[in-house]
């Protein structure tokens, strides 16, 4: 009867798609605006469509090479490497995760302009057709991630699998998913990577270049990389992000779902996971509703508004999980083993992880928030200069590390623990599984309202380059510093749960490796920190941490300074521009095609580390190693990830606070100094930084994947 259960996903994810769908109808129903904004919309658009379409072609032909690799190793070793399934799950990880980048970019870009024309009416206007375009990515997210795990789920257990026996078929599976996991992290480093780069450079180069040394205006459109800095939003912030925060979502529930399995909880262990993501799109639907704020551009108001509908959600999903956890562990029979025990435990799992990702988020948006006192002192500290503020944000960015390392350490063991860690370890870890699952069951309000500062962003420089009242500008300036917050908030998130999600991916390796060995007749791994493949590999994992964050900043950078030259060199060669005459026009498609260039060029490197790294450490210093080089890589990526994340986000709000008013406002001594910390911050916040909520999964995934490459041709 329960493995019935599996086909409410097919529901599930028919009810998000659905209402992804009905949310982007609701958005191409409101106005556009007037022709200029249309035409600058239209550009926009025509930008982003462009490099998305050319980063998909060379991610393609990766992907094309990596299956061909995969199906090798499964035809070589006739399936003893990998199973026959990897290379194809492999493909269609990619494949959907680039899918939900692209519906959400999609609809970003056709409602930039109208939350510039909603702007004209009012606030709370213009927040919801912002926040609706949001929803589309949100829920169009967890609606491919249930339905891909459910249809892998069926085809391997009704179709492929069907004449093994239960337990081999769900070892398979598992495997499978994890493969498929694969496929979506390795998706998600390019999209965020080359996004990341492509978006910076602009905003970089045009900050420099327009604000600092011309002093004219954000989105001022005598800026020719002002084009390029509004597609670089929608490519890194929307599409970029979206495969991000499916990576994570999709992470979180195949690790859960293998683990399952190993906690000796069988297909009740694979189908709660599932059931606690529908369970959170339901709460999420339901919480949509609840965003909405009045004409006031505080951003107190504006974040209770945004609040109010994720704290419901996520209250409702929470409340929702018990009776579906007690309903699966009493009619599960044997299947589900001892989860009837440990029911109420697992439930307090959940609960841990819903607290504690609100906990993050509340951590970040105290750190990141211009409402909040770090940020404002940050942002008073430019009245002595740049120097300055930049030191005021390495310093806040470092002790913002703190209390979210605390608190992903405590929930980790309370995760462990109340769900019956103190009687079988395996059992405490499908518990910390089910947590990071939790934490992001509502990712689909969660990512809504990440998803709609990009459109904001937008709409303000539309509206700028549109000419529309200043009063436009405000109401969307207001809620792009909002879409800081939350972008800062969702990332939060996503890098908390991919903590959870690879601490978890991590045990299944060594139970993985272990069995693999111990079939074999040879000795078991030894993982004490004295061990020295283990030491080793600890340093080798925080070596990559820090050289990938190396290539993703001076990606930026080199970028960068090809969008200043230009821009300054069309504003020397260009007659007129910087003047504003009249029929004199900046060269736009110039700057777009510099950035999709050094974009799609720089993004390799830095990916094809991630996926060699623990292959090498695997041949080199054997399966021992590789754990070392887990460790260091999930431990040292999250320290650096907040790090980033929160420094950078407090340059860009302390940014915003001056520009409404405050310290002297704009083109003051204080905003240049604002300015600078800001394009200091923007690498850190958009390229490298949340980068990191996919690399500690993808490491880990690729070492599985890999672990009987490791096991067979390993040095040690």
């Amino acid at each position: 009867m329960i493995e019935n259960l599996f086909f409410v996903g097919f529901i599930g994810a028919a009810v998000s798609l659905l209402f992804a769908f009905f949310q982007g109808r609701k958005v191409m129903k409101y106005s556009e605006g007037n022709d200029v904004m249309k035409k600058i919309a239209k550009a926009i658009r025509t930008g982003a469509d462009a490099y998305i379409k050319r980063q998909y072609t060379t991610v393609a032909a990766f992907f094309g090479f990596m299956f061909v690799v995969l199906l090798v190793l499964s035809l070589a070793s006739d399936g003893q490497l990998v199973n026959q399934f990897t290379p194809f799950a492999f493909l269609s990880g990619g494949f959907v995760c680039g899918l939900c980048g692209i519906i959400g970019l999609k609809v970003a870009t056709r409602a930039n302009v109208r939350t510039a024309q909603a702007a004209t009416e009012g606030l709370n206007k213009s927040l919801r057709v912002a926040f609706s375009s949001g929803t589309v990515m949100g829920f169009v997210v967890n609606g491919f991630q249930i339905l891909e795990v459910i249809t892998w789920y069926t085809l391997l257990r009704f179709v492929f699998l069907r004449d093994l026996s239960e337990s081999e078929a769900n070892a398979i599976i598992a495997q499978t998913m994890i493969t498929f996991g694969m496929g979506v992290s390795v998706m998600a480093v390019f999209a965020r990577v080359g996004g990341g780069i492509f978006t910076k450079a602009a905003d970089v180069g045009a900050d420099l270049v327009g604000k600092v040394e011309a002093g004219i205006p954000e989105d001022d459109p005598r800026n020719p990389a002002v084009i390029a800095d509004n597609v670089g939003d929608n490519v890194g912030d929307v599409a970029g992000m979206g495969a991000d925060l499916h990576q994570s979502n999709s992470g979180a529930l195949v690790a859960t779902v293998a683990i399952g399995f190993a906690a000796g909880y069988g297909v009740a262990g694979m189908l709660l996971p599932i059931i606690v993501c529908i369970i959170g799109v339901l709460m999420s639907i339901v919480g949509t509703f609840f965003v909405r704020t009045k004409e006031q551009t505080d951003q107190k108001t504006l974040l209770n508004a945004l609040r109010r509908g994720v704290f419901i959600a996520g209250g409702l999903a929470a409340i929702g999980t018990l009776p579906a956890i007690l309903f699966i562990a009493r009619n599960a029979g044997e299947s589900a083993g001892r989860m009837g025990e440990f029911a109420y435990g697992i439930f307090g799992a959940v609960v841990v992880g819903i607290v504690s990702g609100f906990i993050i988020s509340y951590l970040t948006e105290h750190y990141t928030s211009d409402a909040s006192k770090p940020t404002r002192e940050l942002a008073e500290a430019s009245e002595t200069g740049s120097a300055t503020l930049i030191i005021g944000g390495l310093s806040l960015g470092m002790r913002s590390v703190t209390l979210p390392m605390l608190t992903i350490s405590g929930a980790v063991l309370a995760a462990y623990f109340v769900s019956g860690g103190y009687a079988d370890f395996n059992i405490g870890l499908y518990g910390i599984g089910l947590a990071a699952v939790a934490m992001l069951a509502t990712n689909a309000i969660i990512l809504a309202t990440d998803a709609f500062g990009p459109v904001a962003d937008n709409a303000g420089g539309i509206a700028q380059m549109a000419n529309l009242p200043p009063e436009v500008r405000e109401r969307t300036d207001a809620l792009d510093s909002l879409g800081n917050t939350t972008a800062a908030t969702g990332k939060g998130f996503a890098i908390a749960s991919n903590a959870f999600t690879a601490l978890v991916l991590l045990v299944n390796y060594v139970n993985l490796v272990n069995g693999k060995l111990e079939a074999a007749g040879r000795e078991l791994l030894n993982l004490s920190v004295i061990n020295p493949p283990v030491l080793i590999g600890f340093f080798c994992g925080v070596a990559m941490v820090f050289y990938f964050s190396a290539l993703c900043i001076s990606a930026v950078q080199r970028a960068a300074m090809s969008i200043v030259n230009e821009v300054r060199r069309q504003f020397r060669e260009i007659k007129g521009l910087l003047e504003g005459k009249e029929g004199v026009q900046a060269d736009y498609a110039t700057c777009v095609d510099i950035c999709t260039k050094g974009a799609l060029k720089e993004m390799i490197a830095p990916t094809v580390i991630v996926i060699v790294a623990p292959i090498l450490t695997g041949i080199i210093l054997g399966a021992a190693g590789v754990v070392g080089f887990l460790a260091g890589t999930v431990l040292a990526g999250f320290a650096l990830a907040v790090f980033m994340l929160n420094a950078g986000g407090a340059w860009d709000n302390a940014k915003k606070f001056i520009e409404r008013g405050n310290l002297g406002g704009k083109g003051s001594d204080q905003h240049k100094a604002a300015v600078i910390g800001d394009t200091v911050g923007d690498p850190l916040k958009d390229t490298a930084g949340p980068s990191f909520n996919n690399v500690m999964v993808l490491a880990t995934t690729v070492a599985i994947v890999f672990a009987g490459v490791t096991i067979a041709f390993s040095l040690m």
